[in-house]
């Protein structure tokens, strides 16, 4: 019986351990990425995972027309390039980051109200083949500029 006890005791373990990752994940998101969203004030969601280079994710987010935003995805040292592109439902490209140095982030105002498509891909990294993968936390990061901060903002 204790046998079947210990191994019911690993397994419940393994199984917590991806969790475990997860929350060290949105935690990195508050305390570091968090700070790089101002002047912008943060969603209060945190958009965040542990991703292995050559994975893809995706989030699908709406956007009010006339509002600032600011998108800006944050990633644990180490990590390869993160490729992140914005889309539209139709799969339009609104931006890409590749094209302009990898930038991460990515300030705009949408002129009409839309559900757009955050699309990020971990570049593969320069390990070698017999290396383990990297992988790391990335976190999508989206704030607001407040009404009065639009205003000062506007011509």
């Amino acid at each position: 019986m204790s046998k079947l006890s210990n191994t019911l005791a690993i397994l419940a373990f393994l199984m917590l351990i991806p969790l475990l990752g997860q929350s060290q994940c949105k935690h990195f998101a508050k305390q570091v990425c968090q700070k790089e969203l101002a002047p912008y004030i943060h969603n209060g969601n945190y958009n965040a995972a542990i991703l292995t280079e050559g994975e893809t994710a995706e989030m699908y987010k709406t956007f009010y027309a006339k509002q600032q935003y600011r998108i800006y995805i944050c990633e644990s040292s180490a990590m390869p390039k993160i490729h992140f592109q914005v889309l539209d439902v139709d799969r339009n490209v609104l931006y890409d980051n590749k094209t302009n140095g990898y930038k991460m982030k990515w300030d705009f105002i949408p002129e009409s109200s839309q559900q757009l498509i955050i699309s990020l891909k971990v570049e593969d990294g320069e390990n070698d083949s017999e290396g383990d993968p990297i992988s790391g936390c990335v976190a999508i990061m989206i704030g607001l500029k407040k009404e009065d901060q639009q205003k000062e903002a506007s011509p």
